[in-house]
């Protein structure tokens, strides 16, 4: 289909100006402030912000292995809810993508099913269990880089090669990175003021802040690409300033919960629980703090859906992890850029842009030659946040009943319409 997105401010080069984009099968064959309509399908964006794909680097479709928790199909269709177009899928599933072999299952359900790109890791180890190398050599080709998520790897020197061979193979090691040594057994919460007054086991933020030292001293020696996933605390903050400030290649992540509450917010309920768990008011504001900065590059959901009677034991009787994909950016927006905490500019960086650049995937760009991976934006659309409507099967969020200010219209997947709520009908000529 040859579409037409006119009227709209367009996210280009770090800021926005009124263009009209045009598609034609499948990529962006025009960027202009006028464009004739004349053998176009006309989509009116009414002033509404185009911007590039969001792309979320850290998610868990389930697939295979754990199809009840969510399928390839459910949680692509909330990434394109979500205005994502690409996500990188993480390899704790059954089997493990720790050979071409095993990655064959996962990628024959993404060809058939996906309604987004998606880029799965492949995974460090055998079977996530910290031991033998994955076959990193011959999976390097297909994957977008490496990660045991779920689990640190506990063994310096195994690390130590999977980091050698990553570097010779030039892909990045996402790291989970988490000290078992320093768990408390039976953790649920973070050790804070809420653990305290609930009596509750608290899960230190040196059991993640350690491993990333660690991590960034391996790093050194072998100059392998390094990404830390689901940064919490203000230490690994601190730490990955100071490496990159050294010149080292390390990025990272962090969540939307880890950056809009702290422990002071929780309730117990199963919608509270992840790993790493929401940490201080402290920890919140330095993680705020390297976003604008720039040591924080990415904003990754860790969407991690999970049955419903997985997540019903509250605080202390519920697996680790929540969904995000489908209220992310209202919930981003609405506490962040709307407060004026950080720039528009700085979330959209964060979503669109330093993804790609960090694991070198297409896109990324509003320009003529690209691929036609696009999100619209609107800005002007006060809504509640409606766990039960989530096209993923996950219905766990901390988000439920929030008021957001701003929504997701549309969402374009290589030219075609994957998602689409402009709400009035004659916004759009198809």
């Amino acid at each position: 289909m040859d579409l037409l997105l006119t009227g709209g401010t367009v996210f280009l080069d770090g800021h926005f100006e009124n263009l009209d984009v045009a598609v034609s099968d499948g990529r962006i064959v025009s960027v202009s402030p006028s464009l004739p309509k004349e053998g176009f399908s006309v989509i009116e964006l009414h002033n509404r912000c185009l911007v590039p794909g969001f792309v979320d680097v850290h998610v868990h479709l389930r697939e295979p292995g754990f199809s009840y928790k969510e399928t390839v199909f459910s949680g692509t269709a909330a990434a394109a809810a979500g205005g994502y177009t690409a996500v990188c899928a993480m390899p704790n599933l059954n089997p493990v993508p720790d050979s071409p072999e095993h990655l064959r299952a996962q990628l024959d359900i993404i060809e058939k099913n996906a309604k987004v790109h998606v880029y799965p890791y492949g995974a460090i180890t055998r079977g996530e269990r910290g031991e033998a190398l994955a076959d990193l050599r011959r999976l390097a080709p297909l994957v977008p880089g490496f990660s045991d998520d779920g689990r640190g790897v506990q063994s310096e020197e195994r690390m130590r090669q999977a980091m050698e061979l990553a570097r010779e193979l030039d892909r990045p090691i996402a790291a989970h990175c988490e000290d078992e040594s320093l768990l408390t057994r039976g953790w649920c919460v973070h050790d804070g003021s809420f653990a305290r007054a609930h009596g509750l086991p608290g899960n230190d933020p040196a059991s993640e802040w350690k491993q990333v030292e660690r991590d960034l001293r391996l790093v050194r020696e072998t100059g392998c690409r390094y990404h830390v996933c689901h940064v919490s605390s203000k230490e690994s903050v601190a730490l990955i300033r100071a490496a990159k400030a050294e010149g080292l290649p390390v990025t990272c992540e962090t969540g939307p919960h880890y950056l809009c509450l702290c422990d002071e917010d929780l309730l117990d309920e199963g919608r509270f629980r992840m790993n790493p768990p929401i940490r201080s008011a402290a920890d919140r504001d330095a993680l705020v703090e390297g976003l604008l900065d720039g040591t924080v590059d990415c904003i990754a959901t860790d969407h991690a859906p999970h049955s419903p009677e997985e997540k019903s034991g509250g605080l202390r009787g519920s697996l680790n992890g929540i969904v995000g994909l489908e209220c992310a950016f209202p919930v981003l927006y609405t506490q962040l850029v709307e407060t004026g905490i950080i720039p528009f500019e700085t979330l959209l960086n964060a979503l669109c842009v330093n993804p790609r650049r960090i694991f070198h995937l297409p896109g990324g760009t509003i320009a003529a030659g690209q691929s036609a991976d696009l999100t619209v934006l609107d800005l002007n659309r006060p809504g509640v946040i409606d766990s039960a409507a989530f096209r993923s099967l996950g219905r766990a969020t901390p988000f439920d009943g929030w008021g957001v200010s701003a929504a997701v219209a549309l969402t374009l997947c290589g030219g075609e319409i994957v998602y689409h709520d402009l709400r009035n009908p004659e916004e759009v000529t198809l």
